[in-house]
């Protein structure tokens, strides 16, 4: 018998450290915001994006025409309005950084350049945080750009792999993932690129994806085994969710699960900074 994918969408509460199941559906689905009202959530499936009802049941598309080729890496602006979104469509098949209405409506290109992916709004809403490769390099490393479009900006320059830009919710930093010291690990930069340090340890995991929550107590990210690939999130991988004070200490698991990338690539922290949504996978047969 051919084994089948489930996707659940689940909250994480701090408070009590449960996990509550919000929808759950045969198929793939990934990649959860939470909206700023605390309302509904959005999320990508099949290269398009849905929304769906804090309370659970059925997806609603969001109009994106034409573009019909999103991936994981979409979030909203601060103020709720807009939605970037990542999006391959284009003939040469690299991902583009656009920009939309909430409700759906008129698309803008942000970055004409591809590969981009989108991962972090500033708390102004004024600027982009994402990932590209330039010139050829298969190298990809942190850049920033006016929300509206126009000169992009360089911060990291490492060989390698640096992702997953998320801003603190003061605006002064930019938590990312980097490679650079030999394994993938939590890093920290001011938010125009300068005094980046790393903030998790060297251990036994391969850390990705960190996201400071609104009230900037905490940092949570996905944590690989070191059996996979430095630069690598594959799927189908068991995986552990980390948290760790934003001010610093020991990080700590809080979830287990059979995840990968789409679990928590992009922000999903409630707007109250007491929960946050994430994505969990098995296979049925």
């Amino acid at each position: 018998m051919a084994a089948a994918l489930e996707s659940t969408l689940e909250i994480f509460h701090l408070a009590t450290g449960t996990r509550q199941v919000v929808y759950r559906t045969r198929g793939h689905f990934e990649a959860p915001n939470w909206s700023r009202d605390g309302m509904h959530f959005l999320i990508n499936s099949e290269g398009l994006l849905y929304r769906l009802s804090r309370d659970g049941g059925e997806p609603v598309r969001v109009d994106t025409w034409p573009l019909n080729r999103l991936n994981n890496d979409h979030g909203l602006s601060p103020n709720g309005r807009l939605i970037a979104i990542s999006d391959k469509s284009d003939p040469d098949g690299k991902s583009r950084i656009h920009v939309l209405p909430a409700d759906g409506g008129a698309i803008h290109l942000v970055t004409p350049d591809g590969p981009s992916y989108w991962h972090g709004w500033s708390p102004d809403g004024q600027t982009l945080a994402y990932v590209a490769a330039r010139g050829g390099s298969r190298d990809l490393n942190i850049y920033t750009c006016p929300a509206e479009g126009g000169a992009e900006k360089r911060l990291t320059t490492a060989a390698g792999l640096d992702d997953g830009p998320d801003y603190s919710p003061d605006g002064r930093y930019i938590y990312f993932n980097s490679m650079r010291s030999g394994n993938m690990k939590l890093w920290r930069m001011r938010a125009d690129g300068g005094a980046q340090e790393q903030v998790t340890i060297e251990d036994d995991t391969r850390d990705w994806f960190p996201h400071p929550s609104p009230d900037g107590r905490w940092i949570v990210f996905v944590s690989f085994g070191t059996d996979v690939p430095v630069r690598d999130h594959p799927p189908n991988k068991q995986v552990t969710l980390r948290l760790m004070p934003a001010d610093g200490g020991a990080p700590r698991v809080i979830a287990t699960l059979f995840g990968w990338q789409g679990t928590l690539n992009v922000p999903s922290w409630s707007p109250d900074g007491k929960r946050f949504a994430f994505v969990s996978y098995r296979w049925l047969r």
